[in-house]
């Protein structure tokens, strides 16, 4: 395993705490520091994708690996965001039904598409997790003032799910059906 992949399992780290600082009624400092740790993290996503293009060492591994540890980034804060009342369950659901789709459709691609190889996240897979981010980091931070432009954020990147998994399994889904 080459040092891309390192970085992204090194990113898991942040997952546990998180969970751990936001549950009950977090203080102010530790919302600070979980926020962050949470953008420490994220941006380290970036990283490694970086680093793997440069280095010329993107690997299939990469590729599974990446959107996997994205998703547990970026479901765990939700979870605890959930439990602080923060954002609804049911948008948290439409987050969590997208990426486990397309977690499916990228483990067994052969099924689906009739090719072996795992494909990459597009442009709207990419607006999609950078939307997730920003919302989450802003949910996090203990910013009152804030909140409305959090939760307008949140559902931006609940919309911005939906959209890039459709736009991720329509031409796949398109192909499956012409060919049965």
């Amino acid at each position: 395993m080459n040092l891309p992949p390192w970085i992204t399992v090194s990113r898991l780290i942040a997952v546990p705490l998180l969970l751990l600082w936001l549950r009950g009624e977090p203080s102010e400092a530790i919302r600070w520091v979980g926020c962050g740790v949470f953008v420490l993290a994220a941006g380290t996503d970036w990283l490694d994708g970086y680093l793997a293009r440069r280095l010329n060492q993107v690997t299939d591994l990469g590729k599974f690996l990446d959107p996997l540890v994205d998703k547990l980034l970026v479901l765990a804060p939700l979870m605890a965001l959930i439990g602080l009342g923060q954002v609804p369950a049911w948008g948290v659901f439409i987050i969590l039904a997208r990426e486990l789709t397309i977690a499916g459709w990228r483990v067994n691609p052969l099924l689906f598409t009739g090719s072996s190889s795992i494909s990459g996240a597009n442009l709207w897979g990419k607006l999609k997790t950078v939307s997730q981010i920003v919302a989450i980091a802003l949910l996090i931070a203990p910013l009152p003032t804030w909140q409305p432009v959090a939760i307008a954020a949140f559902w931006l990147s609940v919309v911005l799910t939906v959209i890039s998994g459709v736009i991720y399994i329509w031409p796949s889904a398109k192909s499956t059906s012409a060919t049965s």
